[in-house]
């Protein structure tokens, strides 16, 4: 079930929105589901040529309208005439979701100071340049809107050897936070959900070299056993830019099977112990 979509056909029709760094993985997905729901998408990223292919991809498998725009996040005019192309497109913007992000797992001592710049500039001005230059034309106009900002469970417990994207996800979902309080008045909503793992080809590849992948499995550390699967995302993703969720405001929502709950509890390596071990203990103390 958890494979199939769960809002009806038209969820997002007459939407448009815009999703960074939606022409691969988690943002291509979910971007695919809300053509299936009847909206509009815009995807940017820094490649033109992987944009292109994306969208091809997407149009072929949705019919829907899909506007490839090439942008760097960290460059504000760069945002601005994303915006601007989509409302020549389409004639104005309803959601956005802020998905674009970089990450190097690594000893923190190892990285260069340009290395911590460039994860955190992505991952944080990139979400603010969009947020802030969205936000100010629909206040200006008078428009209501949507944006979802995609962060991750260390955002609030840090961690080790992922500093720079720790900062820049924790400075996210602030901002998603102070926003909700701040624009609600103007009928804009911030929200934002926190994946556990969903593998996605390329950044795996990368975040994990040679055999680390194969020795490091996500899924033994999710309580559920197994990693998610795209659709659930996008399942997520799709009823928090729609009208469905008109009343949730200011809330981070965790998909990660119960993840990082388990990594954060004291004894939960427990879980390791056999039956046999267990009745060793327990027999052990009935004795006592």
């Amino acid at each position: 079930m958890y494979k199939e979509g769960m809002l009806r056909k038209d969820a997002l029709k007459g939407k448009t929105l815009i999703v960074t760094g939606g022409g691969t993985g988690l943002g291509k997905s979910m971007g695919q589901y809300f053509l299936e729901l009847g909206a509009n998408l815009v995807i940017a990223s820094r490649k033109a040529e992987v944009l292109e292919k994306a969208a091809d991809e997407l149009r072929a498998s949705t019919g829907g309208s899909v506007l490839p725009l090439a942008c760097d996040v960290r460059n504000y005019e760069e945002v601005e005439k994303v915006i601007e192309g989509t409302v020549t497109e389409f004639g104005t913007v309803h959601g956005l979701l802020n998905n674009a992000a970089g990450n190097f797992i690594s000893p923190t001592e190892r990285l260069s100071h340009r290395a911590f710049d460039a994860v955190v500039d992505i991952v944080l001005k990139g979400s603010y340049n969009f947020t802030l230059a969205l936000g100010k034309k629909w206040i200006a106009n008078g428009q209501p809107g949507t944006i979802l900002n995609i962060v991750t469970t260390y955002a609030w417990t840090g961690s080790g050897y992922v500093v720079p994207s720790a900062c820049g996800k924790a400075g996210v979902l602030a901002m998603t936070r102070s926003l909700a309080v701040e624009w609600a008045k103007y009928g804009i909503r911030n929200n934002a959900i926190a994946p556990g793992p969903f593998p996605t080809e390329g950044a795996w590849s990368r975040l994990l070299p040679g055999d680390l992948k194969d020795k490091l499995d996500p899924a033994q550390r999710v309580p559920l056993k197994r990693v998610g699967d795209h659709r659930e995302l996008a399942n997520l993703a799709a009823y928090l830019m729609s009208d469905f969720s008109a009343y949730i405001n200011g809330e981070v929502i965790t998909i990660d099977g119960g993840e990082w709950l388990k990594n954060g509890g004291e004894f939960s390596f427990l879980e390791m112990i056999k039956p046999e071990m267990w009745d060793q203990l327990q027999g052990m103390r009935s004795k006592s």
